[in-house]
């Protein structure tokens, strides 16, 4: 690693560490409160509206939780599917469920992810992926948690690529590299961000 790698690998674990301090200050009954404001406001944009396959992702506590979306969109015939670990590769991929509690069980960090049985969805066919992670910027830059699961992830991924983050996750900058993936927009509990240059992907 050269010097200036060096350096973004510091900032990024300083800022990592200031704003998962933020995350453990939010209470459950706003994040709550947060979740279901975050959720109606995606539900009223047009990527939500024309999306027929939707990558969701298990929240950790500390992140706003889409499930409800997620039995929505099975409820209305789309497809919904979650990233699963796979330990041949040591990456994730997207596999389709059709049922939260049956087709899902603790997986790699003791999140849920879909049983071995689901299928692999293919992610050149995905309409919108909801993206979770630490720290997000309006250049639509995402701080993740580290081990670049989600970028190795999302460089395979079409369509719409959304972060998801409560308002006190989206900073002025976040550092980044070359191997970090843009995203298309951000969703917060109040706000709706559209990247410049990196627009929401549209049938």
């Amino acid at each position: 690693m050269n010097d200036q790698g060096a350096l973004i690998t510091s900032l990024k674990k300083e800022l990592r560490a200031r704003l998962r301090a933020r995350l453990r200050d939010i209470p459950a009954p706003r994040r709550e409160r947060d979740s279901a404001q975050a959720r109606g406001l995606l539900a009223r944009q047009r990527v939500w509206r024309e999306a027929k396959a939707v990558l969701f992702y298990f929240p950790r506590p500390d992140e706003l939780d889409f499930l409800p979306l997620l039995e929505q969109a099975l409820a209305e015939g789309r497809t919904a599917a979650l990233p699963r670990f796979i330990p041949e590769t040591g990456r994730y991929a997207a596999c389709q469920i059709e049922n939260v509690s049956r087709d899902c069980a603790p997986g790699q960090f003791g999140l849920g992810e879909p049983a071995a049985r689901c299928p692999i969805f293919p992610l050149n066919r995905l309409d919108l992926a909801l993206v979770p992670g630490v720290g997000f910027d309006a250049a639509g830059h995402r701080l993740g948690r580290g081990r670049g699961y989600y970028d190795r992830l999302l460089a395979e991924a079409a369509g719409t690529r959304c972060g998801v983050a409560f308002d006190e996750q989206v900073v002025e900058e976040i550092p980044a590299e070359p191997h970090d993936v843009a995203l298309n927009c951000i969703i917060t509990p109040t706000r709706w961000m559209e990247i410049p240059g990196q627009r929401p992907i549209l049938s």
